[in-house]
């Protein structure tokens, strides 16, 4: 146990396993954010090429049985279905991570929890304020700079070869999971129009169902998988956008396992099962969809950037989130014993801050739900999302390959202590300390 008066460090290493499970969730979701950016890219291409109408046409495709409220279009299919997968992947990880990871010590969940707060509230200060004098409804995109994308921020991670201490990816990840939780709570608390009781009520069965059968460790798919389609259902006719089914039927799920002993609980279990899903078919499908915005349509690149929506969505991407994630850690620091831990510099948080700008796949969710697919502005939205995210990622990419040869360094450090267990030894000697 360490002693009482040791100061906590910001940004410290986790432990070795939980460092090597985060390590593998980082490689899924880069290859998956490699998968967003061809999506993204191809439907843009395509949204303003000679084939252009084609395009539309599929998204507009409906498919599905009328009766139930599902006869949607390809392109609500995506954002109402596919994006609960996203929603269901993120609440298992914020779960495990609250309950099983090293997030359970309030001293390390502290600061991912205030970063993600500081980067959600003053890119929506930033846009209100942009947005404030013109009124009408373009104060209801508030919400949309709020999105940090870990996919996409991993992407770009990738694109840049940085070595990234360990701790720092953790931070990341943890900051951008916790940024989706709040916002799903954001889309069902301010952007729900119409609420019918019956159908939410009616999805607490199937809910109560599908917890009481995986809390008795059953896996299943025959049986789960029915009961959450029907969750899913009836939290679409509630009125509730139904990716908040997707974090309802994680929070069910058990971490733990029922007999201590090794092997991975429920929760990452189901966690390893539907990451490839999530991040390789529904984040993508759901970003072709959702990015192929026609230039000439939205009254064209230069008129569109100047509405007061793009700009706020830009500036808060750009600004807000950079300064609202970096000045949070540094309150945190500041009214706290905390120190940021042992070779990691303020650039390399301000780096993560910028990166943090990097919204897609929410921040187009909320603008949908904001201003109505398809719509005018909804279109400037949908530009001042990439944009704001290609100046983010430009940014960050100028400030972490400053830092890389410094990663790189860590690095080759790190390995030439690891000996034949395959564990480093600087883990070894932390793990001894908390014995």
């Amino acid at each position: 146990m360490p002693p009482a008066n040791r100061t906590p460090h910001l940004l410290s290493r986790g432990s070795w396993p939980e460092v090597r499970r985060i390590g593998d969730i980082l490689r899924t979701e880069t290859v998956g954010g490699m998968l967003l950016l061809a999506a993204a890219v191809l439907a843009l291409v395509w949204a303003n090429s000679p084939w252009s109408g084609a395009y539309e046409r599929l998204g507009d495709l409906r498919l599905g049985p009328a009766g139930l409220h599902l006869d949607l279009s390809l392109a609500q299919w995506a954002a109402d279905g596919l994006l609960a997968v996203f929603f269901f992947v993120a609440g298992l990880e914020l779960k495990r991570e609250f309950v099983a990871g090293d997030l359970r010590e309030p001293r390390r969940a502290m600061l991912p929890v205030a970063a993600a707060l500081g980067g959600m509230t003053l890119p929506a200060v930033i846009y209100t304020a942009f947005n404030a004098p013109a009124g009408g409804d373009a104060l209801a995109g508030w919400a949309i700079p709020t999105a940090t994308d870990i996919a996409f921020a991993l992407a770009v991670l990738g694109v840049i070869n940085t070595h990234l201490p360990a701790a720092m990816r953790t931070f990341l990840l943890t900051l951008a999971v916790v940024d989706d939780l709040l916002a799903i709570v954001i889309i069902a608390v301010f952007y729900t129009s119409s609420l019918h009781f019956g159908p939410l009520l009616l999805a607490l069965l199937p809910l109560a169902l599908f917890g009481l059968l995986v809390q008795r460790r059953v896996r299943s798919w025959w049986l789960l998988l029915p009961l959450a389609a029907v969750t899913w259902a009836l939290v679409h006719a509630s009125g509730v956008h139904a990716t908040v089914a997707g974090v309802a039927l994680a929070f069910t799920v058990p971490v733990l396992r029922r007999k201590p002993g090794p092997g991975p609980g429920l929760a990452e279990h189901f966690e390893h099962r539907f990451r490839p899903l999530s991040a390789g078919v529904a984040v993508p499908v759901f970003a072709f969809f959702a990015a192929g915005v026609s230039l000439a349509g939205a009254g064209g690149l230069g008129a569109a950037l100047t509405d007061s929506v793009a700009l706020g969505v830009v500036v808060g991407l750009v600004v807000g989130k950079a300064v609202g994630v970096f000045g949070a850690t540094w309150l945190v620091q500041r009214f706290s014993r905390a120190r940021l831990a042992e070779g990691i510099d303020w650039w390399d948080v301000f780096g993560l801050a910028l990166l943090a700008g990097i919204g897609f796949t929410v921040s187009l969710l909320i603008g949908e739900l904001a201003f109505g697919a398809g719509s005018e502005r909804d279109d400037h939205t949908k530009l001042g999302v990439l944009v704001g995210s290609l100046l983010s990622a430009l940014l960050a990419t100028v400030v972490l390959r400053a830092r890389n040869r410094h990663y790189r360094r860590l690095r080759e450090i790190e390995e030439r202590d690891s000996d034949a267990d395959g564990v480093p030894d600087v883990f070894q000697g932390e793990q001894a300390d908390r014995a």
